[in-house]
């Protein structure tokens, strides 16, 4: 069973940075992507970046290209998304999702993705 859990949520003003962690285990095959999404109120999910675990490989949505970077720690079973220049446009609930490997780009679908943390709230103040 796979599980996910993100952290590192908060409020921070216009142009801060906030670092988010997903921690996971249970994975059996050593090739998979872990995504990052959010919801915007009155949204839907959509994909933010992605990773695959076997290499370094990621992948980003054109809306926050330049300002997050998504990382991976293999040592630690941990996926980070730094949030530089943060937008209030980015105030969401940010999940992170484990799936197979050839998802990861700068596409992401929900339906693609099998295991889902609780997600952490991120807003950002004008």
């Amino acid at each position: 069973q796979v599980l996910l859990a993100e952290s590192g949520g908060g409020s921070v003003q216009t142009g801060g940075s906030l670092t988010l962690t997903c921690e996971y285990s249970g994975f059996t095959w050593n090739r998979n992507c872990v995504g990052w999404f959010r919801q915007r109120p009155g949204k839907e999910r959509e994909g933010v970046a992605s990773i695959q675990t076997d290499v370094t490989s990621t992948a980003y949505a054109d809306s926050v290209k330049g300002r997050f970077t998504i990382s991976h720690d293999k040592a630690a079973n941990i996926v980070t998304l730094k949030m530089n220049s943060l937008k209030p446009e980015d105030t969401a609930m940010y999940y992170c999702a484990a799936g197979p490997h050839q998802f990861c780009n700068d596409k992401l679908y929900t339906y693609e993705f099998h295991s889902w943390g609780q997600g952490t709230q991120v807003t950002v103040s004008s």
